[in-house]
C-alpha cells in the first residue's frame, strides 16, 4: 500500500473505530456531565484524566506508526505490508486496545459513571477475545518468526518498562 492511501485510511479507521468507541459510546452514557465520584474517592477524577492523556497518546502514536512505517492500516481489511515493532510496541503489544480501554476508564473515572466503568472492563474482555482468536493467529500467519520473537519479548497487555530492543 502506498504511503498516503495508508495515511487516509488510518485517518478514516480512527474515526469510525476508537473515536466512536472510546468517544462516542461515552459521551452518549454520560454526556460528559460529572456524577458523584466513584466510591466516593474524589481524586478518582484526577486520575480518570491522567488515564485518559496516558490512553491518547500510545493510539495516536500507533496510528501514525502503522501508516507510516507499516504501510497499512488497523483495520483488518487493509493490514500493514511490515510488523510494527517500534513505538509504544516495544512496551506492549496492544497499545491502541490498551490506549482505548485507558481512555474509556479514565472517563468513568472523571465523569463518576459506573455504566461507562463496566463498558470499559467489557470492552477489554471483547479486544482480548478478539486479539486471541483472530488478530494473534493472523499476525503469525502473516509475519511468522519474527511475530513469534515479537510476542514472546513483549507482553500482551501490562506494558514492560523497560523497552524491547529486536535482535
Amino acid at each position: 500500500m502506498r504511503r498516503p492511501f495508508a495515511i487516509v485510511g488510518s485517518v478514516l479507521f480512527f474515526l469510525i473505530a476508537p473515536a466512536f468507541v472510546a468517544g462516542v459510546v461515552p459521551w452518549w452514557m454520560t454526556h460528559w456531565s460529572c456524577g458523584p465520584p466513584i466510591l466516593h474517592f474524589p481524586a478518582g477524577r484526577v486520575f480518570g484524566a491522567f488515564l485518559i492523556l496516558v490512553g491518547i497518546a500510545p493510539l495516536l502514536d500507533s496510528f501514525a506508526r502503522f501508516a507510516l512505517e507499516g504501510l497499512g492500516t488497523p483495520a483488518p481489511v487493509a493490514p500493514t505490508e511490515h510488523l510494527v515493532m517500534t513505538g509504544f510496541y516495544r512496551h506492549v503489544r496492544n497499545p491502541m486496545y490498551v490506549g482505548v480501554v485507558a481512555a474509556v476508564l479514565g472517563q468513568a473515572l472523571l465523569f463518576g459513571n459506573l455504566r461507562v466503568l463496566i463498558y470499559g472492563f467489557l470492552l477489554w474482555g471483547a479486544f482480548h477475545l478478539f486479539v486471541i482468536s483472530y488478530e494473534e493467529p493472523t499476525l503469525r500467519k502473516s509475519f511468522a518468526s519474527q511475530y513469534e520473537e515479537f510476542s514472546s519479548h513483549v507482553p500482551r497487555w501490562i506494558p514492560r518498562v523497560k523497552p524491547w530492543r529486536s535482535g
